[in-house]
Formats: C-alpha cells, sequence, structure tokens
C-alpha cells in the first residue's frame, strides 16, 4: 500500500473526530479572538484619546507576546485549572497585542483634517468614532484582527495538551508514535484554517469605505458564530468525558481499540499524562488513560474498569539494551538481572505511590528499595566505561532507571550517565537504536504492538499469555534491532481505563462495556 493510500485510509476511519477537531479548533480560536476585539479595539481607542498611556499598555501586551506559548499554558493551569477556559485565556493574552496596537495605529493615522470636517458638520465625539475614525481604520484594524487569528490557530494546537480539545491531539499523538499520517491528519487542517481565515479577513480588508460601515456591525456577529462551533462536538457527544494521553490515543491497544471492540463513542480529548489523574480527581474528567501499577490509583480512589474484551494485554517491564554494548560489557546484563523476579505489581504500586503522591525522590525510593533487599553498594571508581540510561516521562521509569544506575555502579566498574524524561515510547526507542542511549525500561506489550507492528494473525496467537509475547518479542528485536530483552523485573504493566471510584458505583459502572452502554443510553 502506498503512502498517499494509507493517509487517505486513515483519513477515513478518523474522519468524524477530525471533523470534531476542526470544529473545536475553530471555536477555541474565535471565542478567544472575540474576547481579545472585545477588549482590544476599546484598548486601542482609548491609548490613541490618551497617548500618554500607550507605551504601559502596548508594552505589557507585548510582553505577554514574548512569554512562550507552553509556558502561558502551564502558568494558567494552577489559576484556572486544565480545559478550555486555561486555553481559551491564553490564546486571548496572545492576541491582545496585534489588536490594540493596530487599532491604535489606524485611529491615531487617521487626516486630522477631516476630524476637524465632522466636527465642524456638527458630529460629536462618538458619531465620528463610528462613522469617521473607525470606518478609515478598518483596513489598519483588521490587519491585526488577521494576524491575531493566524497566531490563535497555530498555538490552538497546544491546547490539546490541557484537554482543551482542538487539532493538536492529533499532531501530539503522532510526534509521541512517530506516526507521520496522524501528525498530519492534524498539521494540515490546521495549516487550512490559517490560510483560509487569513484569505476572507484580507477579501473583507479589502472591502470599500462604505461596505467598512457594515463591517464594523458585521464582523463581530461572524466572530460570534464562530464561536459557538466549539461547543458542537459536547452537543452531539456524551455527557461524559474522556482523556487520554497522545500515544494511547494512537495505539491498537488503546484508543484505537476501544473504538474496534467496544464501539467507543465517548467524546474524548487528548491530554498530557502530567495532569491526566489531577483532572480526573478535580471532575474535570470522568475516563481517564492510566497505568495498572500508578500510585494515584490508590492515591485518587479511582476504579480500574474491568477491560472485558481484552484489548488491554498484559505487560512484562523489562531493561532492554543494544546488543553491542552488552557484549562490550557483559558484567552489564548480570547487573540488570539482578533485579529480576522482585518486584510484583503490589510492590511497584506502593513504589509508584511514594512518587506520584506523597512526592518523594525516585532516587530515595529507588535506594530505600534496594537496601531493603540488600542489593544496594556505594558506587565503584566507574573507570571501565560509561553506560548512558534513558527512561520515558513518569515517576515508575524514574524509580527503575535510578535503581538500575545504583546496581550497575554498585556491582561493576562501569559509570553511569541518566538521560530522563525522554517523553514517550518512539522517542525512547529511536534514542536507543541510534546510539543517543544503551538502555532503558520497556514493556513487552509496547515492543509488540508499536515498534514490531506485527499482522493481526500474529498477534493473536503470541498474546495468549505474557510468556509468549515476551519471546517473540525478544527473538524479533535481536533479528529486527540489535537490541536485547534482558529478564522481566516481574510486575506487570498493562494500561487501563479509571474512573472516580464514586461516581463508577453511582452509576452501576464496573466494565468498559457497561460504561459504553451508559453513554448511549445518554445520547
Amino acid at each position: 500500500m502506498n503512502p498517499q493510500s494509507t493517509f487517505l485510509d486513515f483519513i477515513r476511519q478518523q474522519g468524524d473526530k477530525i471533523l470534531s477537531q476542526t470544529a473545536e479548533h475553530i471555536g477555541l480560536t474565535f471565542i478567544s479572538l472575540l474576547i481579545a476585539v472585545v477588549i482590544g479595539v476599546p484598548l486601542g481607542i482609548f491609548v490613541a484619546r490618551k497617548k500618554r498611556w500607550a507605551g504601559l499598555v502596548l508594552g505589557t501586551a507585548g510582553i505577554l507576546q514574548t512569554i512562550p506559548s507552553i509556558a502561558l499554558l502551564g502558568i494558567m493551569i494552577p489559576l484556572l485549572g486544565i480545559g478550555p477556559v486555561s486555553a481559551i485565556v491564553a490564546l486571548f493574552l496572545y492576541a491582545l497585542l496585534p489588536i490594540i496596537r493596530n487599532t491604535y495605529t489606524g485611529i491615531t493615522g487617521v487626516d486630522p483634517v477631516v476630524i476637524e470636517a465632522a466636527r465642524g458638520m456638527g458630529m460629536s465625539s462618538r458619531q465620528i468614532l463610528t462613522k469617521v475614525e473607525l470606518p478609515l481604520a478598518m483596513p489598519v484594524l483588521l490587519a491585526g484582527i488577521r494576524t491575531a487569528t493566524v497566531i490563535n490557530v497555530g498555538v490552538a494546537t497546544l491546547a490539546a495538551y490541557i484537554a482543551a480539545g482542538g487539532l493538536g491531539e492529533f499532531i501530539f499523538g503522532g510526534i509521541a508514535l512517530n506516526n507521520s499520517h496522524m501528525m498530519l491528519a492534524g498539521a494540515i487542517p490546521a495549516a487550512g484554517l490559517a490560510i483560509l481565515f487569513d484569505f476572507l479577513l484580507s477579501r473583507i480588508q479589502k472591502w470599500s469605505l462604505r461596505k467598512s460601515h457594515a463591517a464594523i456591525w458585521l464582523l463581530p456577529v461572524i466572530i460570534l458564530l464562530l464561536s459557538s462551533f466549539y461547543l458542537l462536538p459536547a452537543v452531539y457527544g456524551s455527557r461524559l468525558l474522556a482523556g487520554f494521553t497522545p500515544e494511547f490515543m494512537g495505539r491498537s491497544d488503546g484508543y484505537l481499540g476501544l473504538r474496534e471492540k467496544y464501539s467507543w463513542n465517548l467524546r474524548t480529548v487528548v491530554i498530557s499524562d502530567a495532569v491526566m489523574y489531577n483532572a480526573a480527581r478535580e471532575k474535570k474528567l470522568d475516563i481517564i488513560s492510566g497505568y495498572s501499577t500508578d500510585g494515584r490509583i490508590k492515591a485518587y480512589d479511582l476504579q480500574v474498569l474491568h477491560d472485558d474484551q481484552g484489548i488491554f494485554p498484559p505487560y512484562y517491564a523489562a531493561p532492554i539494551v543494544r546488543r553491542e554494548v552488552l557484549q562490550q560489557y557483559p558484567e552489564l546484563e548480570t547487573a540488570l538481572n539482578s533485579l529480576s523476579g522482585l518486584i510484583n505489581d503490589s510492590i511497584m504500586t506502593a513504589l509508584n505511590y511514594q512518587a506520584d503522591f506523597l512526592k518523594q525522590d525516585p532516587e530515595q525510593i529507588a535506594r530505600g528499595f534496594l537496601k531493603q533487599k540488600q542489593l544496594w553498594q556505594p558506587p565503584r571508581n566507574g573507570k571501565r566505561g560509561t553506560i548512558r540510561l534513558g527512561s520515558k516521562i513518569f515517576a515508575e521509569q524514574y524509580i527503575l532507571i535510578n535503581m538500575y544506575r545504583m546496581l550497575i555502579e554498585g556491582s561493576t566498574d562501569l559509570k553511569v550517565v541518566t538521560k530522563t524524561g525522554l517523553g514517550g515510547t518512539k522517542i525512547c526507542f529511536d534514542a536507543l537504536t541510534n546510539g543517543q542511549i544503551d538502555c532503558y525500561p520497556e514493556y513487552t506489550g509496547t515492543g509488540l504492538l508499536v515498534m514490531l507492528q506485527p499482522e493481526a494473525a500474529v498477534v493473536a496467537r503470541v498474546s495468549a499469555n505474557k510468556d509468549s509475547v515476551y519471546q517473540y518479542v525478544q527473538q524479533e528485536f535481536l533479528r529486527r534491532y540489535g537490541v536485547g530483552w534482558l529478564k522481566p523485573i516481574g510486575f506487570n504493566n498493562a494500561y487501563a481505563l479509571m474512573m472516580r471510584r464514586q461516581q463508577a458505583a453511582a452509576l452501576s459502572i464496573r466494565s468498559i462495556s457497561d460504561l459504553v452502554h451508559f453513554a448511549n443510553k445518554q445520547r
């Protein structure tokens, strides 16, 4: 199958999702733009009248625009929580500068002789503003709105990280999974919207002076209408809202599997795993994706829903290492395998609880566990060579990588350099195969479904139990990538869907099928 047909197949499969995300994206862009116009235009008129305030107002708006967009969203979360409110406020702040500046420039650029003539005809200050200054300033003012619109279309893609929806959901999912089709499914519509809105506003900008009077009243109505697009997915979706990580959205043992096996049709937004659990606790989300050993399940009193259709296969956790590194330093395998069989599901959950909820340092947690098992030893000289350990960006990986570092430095003459927080699966695995890191903890189900991606018949055959999955990925990774899977650590870390326990009990939801059935009744 050629790349074009594959991309078109993806578009056909995800057409409804692309349409809903596009509607959300338009809504986010124009809700924030409407607020920016309502506040920015009067501010621009004010500083045009009171020029001594121009430096302060324009300077403040300029400073706001220099703040990196992802940082501005981060600042909004503690103040306003996750979701559309934070995203809309951040986008509004970004749109202010071009609107205020162009309104100011347009008003002050009107010829004073024209204004004096209007006064001589007996016009009031309000009439001069609405009938003379604003129509004459309209081309410049519209240029500011055009700039703000294009900025907001681009920045709105980041709203997906805080569960505000939009086309960023596909973009971030594609980045997490190195899936170019998914990235293009978000990037192409976003670019198209920016081009379309810029073109339409450019046509309005070229209207004659007579038509400019109509634009003063017509433009806010159009922006208000486009703002309502954000409500469309909510109107036609279920009342329950699910939030999934970008990686989960693109996996067959994630959102794609839910659609296929459960006919999933609940409203779903993408959210960063850094804020996902808090969103569930704060009742911003009803269902989230997570991991079966996550300590926040207990901390936040969440109910894991039974996977009655079996789309979440059991995952062994184990270290994976480049073959040439194992050949060069054979003692490394012995050090890493010393952790095998020592951590079961309940132990890993308890360790994660210490990091996720009690906020203990992962290094401290790792050292305490190794001392308890009498495996901790002080570091040796580290003169034989250097091992580069990597990890994904969640607490469990931080704990494991610290354990591996201590085991290697304490039982061998190898020095360890850690590269933590490498993001999603594909980033970590690419770093390994490109020789940028030597080892990191991975999960057999992830290796099977994300990296190897065998045919459905092979998946069905090897997924009968954890050992057959482990044996298959062990053989195929060595053959395809020159990467070895060492002995499993001992715990099973599978994906899971979770709800607040109190809510699940009130709705009599125990399984994913119960959840989908309840959502269908609410539509």
